[in-house]
């Protein structure tokens, strides 16, 4: 399954934690036991045959049922599930994760956790091949059937501006017209959202800097190289610039977005939702009541999901 989704014997030996030479060794043992050639080997990037195709359909049943069967056992005593595989976005990284593993960790005392972050988009793609269990990610807009999304927080977007750059009562769109927009990349989910948005106000902005990364894009505001667009979680994640910059609400029609935790449906049995009841009061704690406190206009925005 895992050189199906990757199309590749050495990209497949990666995400195993293998060598190539094993895999392949692998892949030529289950095709002598088929009896069946299951993949095009001579090409690139390699393809499935038919009987791979029909063999791959089987494999996923397998498996699932596998991931069922440990979930099940785990439902009943918490210590048998060996290992969970979590994509979690970079927004969490350092407050958020730590605090939900050392929770789990507690609960599911035999269990090995295999963490991953990463974009939004790259963690959904992970999931629907079936490189990671459960992904806690920005909603892409297209939910699938095979998904299980548990709503956890709703936030808006906001803009950063360098420090005492628009006045209080100041035309603040007018004012941010005349500075640079740096723009989170659009090669990440978020990115395209901003553009797609500003395309729909009929927005045009000096837009000259494309980064993608929160630190990078807050350190440019913070020295007054321009403005950009965010959330208040990417705000808070580059806690080292933000008492040199400003954050406003959105100066033209408002946008957010939702994260959720999400996993296969009905794989895991309880745990997917026992993990979202588990994260909630965490992001209110370390994340919405913080911000809040800090921004009081962002209380009717920035909330938990239900």
């Amino acid at each position: 399954m895992a050189i199906a989704d990757e199309s590749s014997i050495s990209a497949a030996a990666r995400r195993l934690g293998a060598s190539p030479s094993a895999v392949s060794q692998q892949l030529t043992n289950l095709e002598s036991a088929l009896g069946v050639a299951l993949l095009n080997r001579g090409e690139r990037p390699m393809t499935l045959t038919p009987a791979g195709g029909l063999f791959l359909r089987r494999a996923q049943t397998v498996l699932n049922e596998a991931a069922r069967a440990r979930a099940e056992l785990a439902a009943q005593d918490p210590s048998t599930l060996t290992q969970l595989r979590l994509g979690m976005i970079e927004d969490f990284d350092s407050d958020v994760t730590p605090r939900l593993l050392r929770d789990m960790a507690g609960e599911l005392t035999n269990c090995q956790f295999l963490l991953e972050t990463g974009a939004s988009h790259r963690l959904i793609d992970k999931l629907d091949a079936r490189a990671l269990d459960v992904i806690v990610a920005a909603d892409s807009g297209a939910e699938a059937d095979w998904m299980e999304v548990h709503p956890i927080l709703t936030e808006p977007f906001v803009a950063a501006v360098p420090k005492g750059t628009v006045a209080e009562g100041a035309d603040a769109l007018e004012k941010l017209r005349q500075m640079p927009l740096i723009l989170y990349s659009e090669r990440h989910q978020m990115g395209r959202l901003i553009r797609a948005h500003l395309a729909r106000q009929n927005l045009t902005l000096n837009h000259r800097f494309e980064l993608d990364s929160y630190h990078a894009i807050m350190a440019m505001v913070a020295a007054g190289a321009g403005w950009t667009i965010l959330t208040p979680l990417g705000f808070m994640h580059a806690h080292r610039f933000r008492d040199a910059a400003d954050v406003l609400p959105l100066p033209f029609a408002p946008l957010s977005r939702t994260i959720s935790l999400t996993a296969r449906r009905d794989v895991l049995q309880d745990i997917p939702l026992q993990m979202a009841q588990r994260l909630r009061p965490l992001l209110q704690d370390l994340i919405v009541s913080p911000s809040v406190a800090r921004m009081p206009w962002l209380a009717d925005t920035l909330r938990i999901a239900r």
